[in-house]
């Protein structure tokens, strides 16, 4: 039986099976073939489609807009001050009314509970471009960028999670690893590993799926590594943060010490982005000014080096969001 996505909203991962997801990442190399070709896509054509955004993003922003455009989509895009929800409108009472004009609902913010609020009453599908808790269409985006640099399943590779493994990045890519298989690995202090709640409901998973799952503060479980990935230190929100963290997180630091630990010259590294790899930034300057850092979660070799595929993956966010919105909105 074959996968239909249409009418679904993407909060989650865990709400996608292994097939499902699959499907996505199938989808979207197609569609990044399609755009590499030249050809000019038609699936999201007459389909109109709001981006939320509580929190600023450039990829995000980016992906969304770009990849609703090459499929002759059309995109109203509301900032943080752009509209009234949440002040002088209740975010449900927001949500019926954007499902009046619109077939898509892209929100990018604070509480998980927003984008649930959202799903629940739009009455068409909504996609979480980032909560607290989680990020779900970035880890599709690592997954096929995993897919297209590891030369081997899924399912047979060992990823390694450094830094905040309790972040939102940390949640996703522990539910997204389990979902598909993975030898997954959270190298963090125990203080910042993922809750109980999560790890457990993940372990029964595994049960179905094969992956495994480690929380450490061992560094030398990188031993073996398909892939590094890291994440900033302090989240959005969480500025006040950063001595505590980098107190924390400085021993976790991505750099070539930890890279040689993996004894695996094909190891890739990961990132999100932003990174702070260097002094060529405003937050990265004030870090300086006031801890004496040059470099915080990776090194600028590492960031710099033939081992990092960063710019890789923030591109595959384009072409997995651009799956994402064909298969729940597309007309296919």
């Amino acid at each position: 039986m074959g996968i239909n996505l249409k009418g679904r909203s993407f909060l989650t991962l865990k709400d996608f099976t292994q097939s499902e997801m699959k499907y996505l990442f199938d989808l979207a190399g197609d569609l990044k073939s399609k755009k590499r070709s030249g050809i000019k896509g038609n699936l999201l054509d007459g389909k109109n489609i709001v981006l939320l955004f509580e929190k600023t993003s450039t990829r995000t922003r980016c992906s969304f807009e770009v990849a609703a455009f090459d499929e002759g989509g059309h995109v109203t895009f509301l900032g943080a001050n752009d509209s009234q929800m949440g002040k002088k409108e209740s975010i449900e009472d927001t949500a019926k009314v954007l499902g009046r004009f619109y077939d898509g609902i892209e929100f990018r913010g604070f509480k998980q509970e927003s984008v649930e609020i959202l799903a629940k009453n739009a009455g068409i599908p909504v996609w979480n471009g980032l909560t607290d808790m989680y990020h779900p269409t970035q880890i599709l985006a690592d997954f096929l960028t995993v897919k297209e640099n590891v030369n081997k399943p899924l399912n047979k590779v060992k990823f390694v999670y450094v830094g905040d493994a309790r972040n939102n990045m940390g949640n996703s890519l522990l539910i997204g690893a389990v979902k598909m298989g993975m030898d997954f690995v959270a190298l963090a202090p125990e203080k910042l590993w993922p809750c109980e709640e999560l790890v457990d409901e993940m372990k029964e998973i595994a049960k179905d799926t094969g992956a495994s799952i480690t929380l450490t503060e061992d560094v030398n479980e990188v031993k073996y590594a398909d892939v590094i990935y890291t994440d900033v230190w302090v989240s959005m929100g969480e500025e006040d943060q950063f001595e505590e963290r980098i107190k924390l997180l400085k021993p976790y630091q991505v750099n070539m010490d930890m890279i040689n630990k993996t004894e695996n010259n094909d190891v890739i590294f990961m990132h999100c982005l932003p990174a702070f790899h260097d002094l060529n930034t405003k937050v990265g300057n004030e870090i300086y000014e006031k801890f004496g850092l040059k470099e915080m979660e990776v090194t600028d070799e590492v960031f710099r080096s033939k081992h990092s595929v960063v710019f890789d993956e923030a591109e595959n966010r384009m072409h997995t969001i651009k799956a994402v919105m064909v298969a729940t909105i597309g007309n296919i």
